[in-house]
Protein backbone atom coordinates (compact mmCIF):
# COMPACT_ATOMS: atom_id res chain seq x y z
CA UNK A 1 0.00 0.00 0.00
CA UNK A 2 1.25 3.48 -0.84
CA UNK A 3 1.04 6.07 1.94
CA UNK A 4 -1.28 8.83 0.82
CA UNK A 5 -3.10 12.01 1.80
CA UNK A 6 -6.55 13.36 1.01
CA UNK A 7 -7.28 16.97 0.10
CA UNK A 8 -10.68 18.62 -0.16
CA UNK A 9 -11.84 21.28 -2.65
CA UNK A 10 -13.41 24.65 -1.95
CA UNK A 11 -15.95 26.74 -3.84
CA UNK A 12 -16.01 26.62 -7.61
CA UNK A 13 -16.20 22.86 -8.20
CA UNK A 14 -19.94 22.58 -7.54
CA UNK A 15 -22.35 21.50 -10.29
CA UNK A 16 -25.98 20.46 -10.49
CA UNK A 17 -26.23 16.68 -10.17
CA UNK A 18 -22.67 16.34 -8.87
CA UNK A 19 -23.62 13.33 -6.70
CA UNK A 20 -25.77 11.55 -9.31
CA UNK A 21 -23.03 9.07 -10.22
CA UNK A 22 -23.15 7.61 -6.72
CA UNK A 23 -26.77 6.57 -7.33
CA UNK A 24 -28.45 5.36 -4.14
CA UNK A 25 -25.23 4.56 -2.32
CA UNK A 26 -26.38 4.28 1.32
CA UNK A 27 -23.36 6.16 2.69
CA UNK A 28 -24.03 9.11 0.38
CA UNK A 29 -27.72 9.13 1.23
CA UNK A 30 -26.87 9.07 4.94
CA UNK A 31 -24.53 12.06 4.57
CA UNK A 32 -27.18 14.02 2.67
CA UNK A 33 -29.78 13.26 5.35
CA UNK A 34 -27.40 14.32 8.12
CA UNK A 35 -26.66 17.64 6.40
CA UNK A 36 -30.33 18.22 5.56
CA UNK A 37 -31.40 17.58 9.16
CA UNK A 38 -28.71 19.96 10.43
CA UNK A 39 -29.84 22.77 8.09
CA UNK A 40 -33.55 22.07 8.13
CA UNK A 41 -33.75 21.92 4.33
CA UNK A 42 -33.43 19.35 1.56
CA UNK A 43 -29.77 19.48 0.57
CA UNK A 44 -30.10 16.44 -1.69
CA UNK A 45 -32.78 18.16 -3.80
CA UNK A 46 -30.69 21.32 -4.11
CA UNK A 47 -27.68 19.32 -5.35
CA UNK A 48 -29.71 17.13 -7.69
CA UNK A 49 -32.00 19.76 -9.23
CA UNK A 50 -30.26 23.07 -8.65
CA UNK A 51 -30.87 25.37 -10.41
CA UNK A 52 -27.25 26.31 -11.14
CA UNK A 53 -27.87 29.87 -9.92
CA UNK A 54 -29.06 28.62 -6.53
CA UNK A 55 -26.10 26.29 -6.20
CA UNK A 56 -23.74 29.19 -6.99
CA UNK A 57 -25.00 31.32 -4.09
CA UNK A 58 -22.24 31.32 -1.49
CA UNK A 59 -24.69 30.47 1.28
CA UNK A 60 -25.60 27.28 -0.62
CA UNK A 61 -22.23 26.53 -2.25
CA UNK A 62 -20.35 26.14 1.01
CA UNK A 63 -22.74 23.58 2.61
CA UNK A 64 -23.19 21.55 -0.60
CA UNK A 65 -19.44 21.35 -1.28
CA UNK A 66 -18.90 20.25 2.32
CA UNK A 67 -21.45 17.44 2.19
CA UNK A 68 -20.40 16.27 -1.29
CA UNK A 69 -16.76 15.99 -0.22
CA UNK A 70 -17.60 14.29 3.08
CA UNK A 71 -19.91 11.84 1.28
CA UNK A 72 -17.09 10.81 -1.09
CA UNK A 73 -14.73 10.40 1.86
CA UNK A 74 -17.22 8.27 3.75
CA UNK A 75 -17.66 6.02 0.72
CA UNK A 76 -13.89 5.54 0.60
CA UNK A 77 -13.75 4.66 4.29
CA UNK A 78 -16.77 2.36 4.07
CA UNK A 79 -15.26 0.42 1.16
CA UNK A 80 -11.60 0.37 2.20
CA UNK A 81 -11.31 1.18 5.90
CA UNK A 82 -7.91 2.73 5.13
CA UNK A 83 -7.55 6.31 6.40
CA UNK A 84 -5.14 8.78 4.79
CA UNK A 85 -1.96 9.71 6.69
CA UNK A 86 -2.77 13.43 6.42
CA UNK A 87 -5.56 15.70 5.21
CA UNK A 88 -5.82 19.33 4.08
CA UNK A 89 -8.45 21.50 2.46
CA UNK A 90 -8.38 24.41 0.03
CA UNK A 91 -10.21 27.36 1.60
CA UNK A 92 -13.67 26.05 2.57
CA UNK A 93 -12.33 22.52 2.00
CA UNK A 94 -10.57 22.75 5.36
CA UNK A 95 -13.94 22.18 7.03
CA UNK A 96 -14.40 18.96 5.00
CA UNK A 97 -10.89 17.94 6.09
CA UNK A 98 -11.85 18.60 9.72
CA UNK A 99 -14.84 16.28 9.41
CA UNK A 100 -12.63 13.62 7.82
CA UNK A 101 -10.12 14.02 10.67
CA UNK A 102 -12.86 13.56 13.27
CA UNK A 103 -12.56 17.11 14.64
CA UNK A 104 -16.13 18.03 13.72
CA UNK A 105 -19.23 16.00 12.88
CA UNK A 106 -21.02 16.72 9.63
CA UNK A 107 -24.00 17.88 11.74
CA UNK A 108 -21.75 20.46 13.40
CA UNK A 109 -19.91 21.54 10.27
CA UNK A 110 -22.92 22.07 7.96
CA UNK A 111 -24.59 24.92 9.89
CA UNK A 112 -21.15 26.34 10.71
CA UNK A 113 -20.18 26.73 7.04
CA UNK A 114 -23.65 28.12 6.26
CA UNK A 115 -23.05 30.76 8.95
CA UNK A 116 -19.55 31.44 7.55
CA UNK A 117 -20.95 31.84 4.05
CA UNK A 118 -23.70 34.25 5.15
CA UNK A 119 -21.22 36.34 7.14
CA UNK A 120 -18.93 36.55 4.12
CA UNK A 121 -21.75 37.56 1.81
CA UNK A 122 -22.99 40.19 4.26
CA UNK A 123 -19.50 41.67 4.70
CA UNK A 124 -19.22 42.95 1.13
CA UNK A 125 -22.33 43.61 -1.01
CA UNK A 126 -22.50 41.76 -4.34
CA UNK A 127 -20.72 43.80 -7.02
CA UNK A 128 -18.51 45.75 -4.61
CA UNK A 129 -15.75 43.13 -4.41
CA UNK A 130 -14.07 40.97 -7.04
CA UNK A 131 -11.51 38.21 -7.56
CA UNK A 132 -9.28 37.28 -10.49
CA UNK A 133 -6.80 34.54 -11.32
CA UNK A 134 -3.38 35.74 -12.46
CA UNK A 135 -1.66 33.16 -14.66
CA UNK A 136 1.95 32.90 -15.74
CA UNK A 137 3.50 35.16 -13.14
CA UNK A 138 5.60 34.47 -10.06
CA UNK A 139 3.67 34.96 -6.80
CA UNK A 140 6.16 37.49 -5.44
CA UNK A 141 5.60 39.74 -8.45
CA UNK A 142 1.82 39.44 -8.03
CA UNK A 143 2.11 40.47 -4.37
CA UNK A 144 4.29 43.46 -5.28
CA UNK A 145 1.97 44.51 -8.11
CA UNK A 146 -1.08 44.40 -5.83
CA UNK A 147 0.72 46.50 -3.21
CA UNK A 148 1.63 49.11 -5.84
CA UNK A 149 -1.96 49.30 -7.12
CA UNK A 150 -3.38 49.67 -3.59
CA UNK A 151 -0.87 52.43 -2.78
CA UNK A 152 -1.76 54.14 -6.05
CA UNK A 153 -5.28 54.81 -4.83
CA UNK A 154 -3.88 56.96 -2.03
CA UNK A 155 -3.78 56.77 1.74
CA UNK A 156 -7.17 56.23 3.35
CA UNK A 157 -8.76 54.92 0.17
CA UNK A 158 -11.25 52.05 0.47
CA UNK A 159 -9.81 50.53 -2.70
CA UNK A 160 -7.62 47.51 -1.96
CA UNK A 161 -6.32 44.44 -3.81
CA UNK A 162 -4.33 41.55 -2.36
CA UNK A 163 -2.94 38.15 -3.35
CA UNK A 164 -5.20 35.65 -1.58
CA UNK A 165 -4.79 32.15 -3.07
CA UNK A 166 -1.37 30.76 -3.88
CA UNK A 167 -2.63 27.86 -5.98
CA UNK A 168 0.43 26.76 -7.93
CA UNK A 169 3.75 28.33 -8.94
CA UNK A 170 2.18 30.10 -11.92
CA UNK A 171 -1.35 30.79 -10.61
CA UNK A 172 -2.17 33.30 -7.89
CA UNK A 173 -5.67 34.57 -7.19
CA UNK A 174 -6.15 38.21 -6.20
CA UNK A 175 -9.13 39.75 -4.42
CA UNK A 176 -10.37 43.10 -3.13
CA UNK A 177 -12.55 46.00 -4.21
CA UNK A 178 -13.80 45.77 -7.81
CA UNK A 179 -11.95 48.87 -9.08
CA UNK A 180 -8.67 47.79 -7.49
CA UNK A 181 -8.88 44.24 -8.84
CA UNK A 182 -9.62 45.53 -12.34
CA UNK A 183 -6.67 47.94 -12.13
CA UNK A 184 -4.38 45.17 -10.84
CA UNK A 185 -5.38 42.93 -13.76
CA UNK A 186 -4.32 45.68 -16.17
CA UNK A 187 -1.04 46.36 -14.36
CA UNK A 188 -0.07 42.71 -13.92
CA UNK A 189 -0.76 41.91 -17.58
CA UNK A 190 1.34 44.91 -18.59
CA UNK A 191 4.10 43.61 -16.31
CA UNK A 192 4.15 40.20 -17.98
CA UNK A 193 1.33 38.04 -16.63
CA UNK A 194 0.03 35.72 -19.37
CA UNK A 195 -3.61 36.10 -18.38
CA UNK A 196 -5.81 37.79 -15.80
CA UNK A 197 -9.16 36.03 -15.52
CA UNK A 198 -12.04 37.56 -13.52
CA UNK A 199 -13.68 34.88 -11.35
CA UNK A 200 -17.47 34.45 -11.08
CA UNK A 201 -17.69 34.89 -7.30
CA UNK A 202 -19.97 36.94 -5.10
CA UNK A 203 -17.39 38.23 -2.61
CA UNK A 204 -13.62 38.92 -2.33
CA UNK A 205 -12.82 35.83 -0.29
CA UNK A 206 -9.68 35.68 1.88
CA UNK A 207 -9.00 39.40 1.48
CA UNK A 208 -8.87 41.95 4.31
CA UNK A 209 -12.38 43.03 3.26
CA UNK A 210 -13.58 39.79 4.88
CA UNK A 211 -12.47 40.94 8.35
CA UNK A 212 -16.05 41.83 9.47
CA UNK A 213 -17.16 38.32 8.47
CA UNK A 214 -14.23 36.82 10.34
CA UNK A 215 -15.22 38.68 13.53
CA UNK A 216 -18.71 37.16 13.35
CA UNK A 217 -17.20 33.76 12.67
CA UNK A 218 -14.84 34.06 15.65
CA UNK A 219 -17.81 34.66 17.94
CA UNK A 220 -19.66 31.67 16.47
CA UNK A 221 -16.60 29.42 16.79
CA UNK A 222 -16.52 30.02 20.55
CA UNK A 223 -19.56 27.76 20.89
CA UNK A 224 -18.13 24.96 18.72
CA UNK A 225 -16.61 21.94 20.44
CA UNK A 226 -13.70 20.38 18.56
CA UNK A 227 -12.65 16.77 19.07
CA UNK A 228 -9.01 15.72 18.96
CA UNK A 229 -7.95 15.07 15.36
CA UNK A 230 -7.62 11.38 14.46
CA UNK A 231 -5.64 12.24 11.32
CA UNK A 232 -2.96 14.90 10.85
CA UNK A 233 -4.59 18.04 9.41
CA UNK A 234 -2.41 20.72 7.80
CA UNK A 235 -4.27 24.03 7.90
CA UNK A 236 -4.05 26.42 4.97
CA UNK A 237 -3.55 29.75 6.74
CA UNK A 238 -0.38 28.81 8.67
CA UNK A 239 0.54 25.50 6.95
CA UNK A 240 0.54 24.13 10.50
CA UNK A 241 -0.81 21.16 12.42
CA UNK A 242 -2.89 22.32 15.40
CA UNK A 243 -4.50 20.18 18.09
CA UNK A 244 -5.38 22.80 20.70
CA UNK A 245 -9.03 23.91 20.30
CA UNK A 246 -8.31 27.62 20.86
CA UNK A 247 -5.51 27.57 18.28
CA UNK A 248 -7.81 25.79 15.82
CA UNK A 249 -10.49 28.45 16.35
CA UNK A 250 -7.95 31.23 15.84
CA UNK A 251 -6.68 29.68 12.61
CA UNK A 252 -10.22 29.33 11.22
CA UNK A 253 -10.91 32.94 12.16
CA UNK A 254 -7.78 34.21 10.39
CA UNK A 255 -8.35 31.90 7.42
CA UNK A 256 -11.49 33.88 6.52
CA UNK A 257 -9.43 37.00 5.72
CA UNK A 258 -5.98 35.47 5.18
CA UNK A 259 -4.46 33.94 2.06
CA UNK A 260 -4.73 30.24 1.20
CA UNK A 261 -1.13 28.98 1.12
CA UNK A 262 -1.89 25.97 -1.03
CA UNK A 263 1.53 25.52 -2.64
CA UNK A 264 3.08 25.29 0.82
CA UNK A 265 0.35 22.89 2.01
CA UNK A 266 1.15 20.47 -0.81
CA UNK A 267 4.88 20.83 -0.12
CA UNK A 268 4.20 20.08 3.57
CA UNK A 269 2.33 16.92 2.59
CA UNK A 270 5.29 15.81 0.47
CA UNK A 271 7.67 16.57 3.34
CA UNK A 272 5.80 13.90 5.33
CA UNK A 273 6.76 11.33 2.70
CA UNK A 274 3.32 11.30 1.08
CA UNK A 275 3.66 11.42 -2.70
CA UNK A 276 0.11 10.31 -3.54
CA UNK A 277 -2.46 13.07 -3.01
CA UNK A 278 -6.14 12.35 -3.59
CA UNK A 279 -8.65 15.14 -4.17
CA UNK A 280 -11.82 13.97 -2.45
CA UNK A 281 -15.04 15.57 -3.70
CA UNK A 282 -16.46 17.19 -6.83
CA UNK A 283 -14.06 18.28 -9.56
CA UNK A 284 -10.39 17.72 -10.34
CA UNK A 285 -8.97 21.20 -9.72
CA UNK A 286 -6.70 20.29 -6.81
CA UNK A 287 -5.46 17.11 -8.48
CA UNK A 288 -4.26 19.24 -11.40
CA UNK A 289 -2.61 21.75 -9.06
CA UNK A 290 -0.69 18.95 -7.32
CA UNK A 291 1.11 18.03 -10.52
CA UNK A 292 1.93 21.65 -11.33
CA UNK A 293 3.27 22.28 -7.82
CA UNK A 294 5.56 19.24 -7.92
CA UNK A 295 5.84 16.83 -10.88
CA UNK A 296 7.13 14.14 -8.52
CA UNK A 297 3.73 14.01 -6.80
CA UNK A 298 0.85 11.84 -8.00
CA UNK A 299 -2.45 13.75 -7.94
CA UNK A 300 -5.72 11.82 -8.27
CA UNK A 301 -9.41 12.66 -8.00
CA UNK A 302 -12.09 10.70 -6.15
CA UNK A 303 -15.50 11.96 -7.20
CA UNK A 304 -17.55 9.00 -8.47
CA UNK A 305 -17.54 5.16 -8.49
CA UNK A 306 -15.20 4.96 -11.51
CA UNK A 307 -12.55 7.23 -9.99
CA UNK A 308 -12.99 5.44 -6.63
CA UNK A 309 -12.06 2.17 -8.35
CA UNK A 310 -8.99 3.82 -9.93
CA UNK A 311 -7.79 5.27 -6.62
CA UNK A 312 -8.31 1.94 -4.83
CA UNK A 313 -6.34 0.14 -7.51
CA UNK A 314 -3.51 2.69 -7.47
CA UNK A 315 -3.15 3.00 -3.70
CA UNK A 316 -4.21 -0.39 -2.44
CA UNK A 317 -3.70 -2.62 -5.46
CA UNK A 318 -7.35 -3.65 -5.22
Amino acid sequence: MKPFSFVFPGQGSQSVGMLDAWGDHPVVLEALKEASDALGEDVAKLIKDGPKEALALTTNTQPVMLVAAVAAYRVWMAETGVAPSAVAGHSLGEYSAMVAAGMLTLSQATPLVRFRAQAMQDAVPVGVGAMAAILGMDAARVIAGCADVTMGFGEGSAEVVEAVNFNDPAQTVIAGSKAAVEKACEVLKANGAKRALPLPVSAPFHSSLMKPAAEKLRERLESVEFSSPQIVLINNVDVAVEVDADRIRDALYRQAFGPVRWVECVQAIKARGLTAIVECGPGKVLAGMVKRIDPELHGMALLDPASLADVKNTLLGA
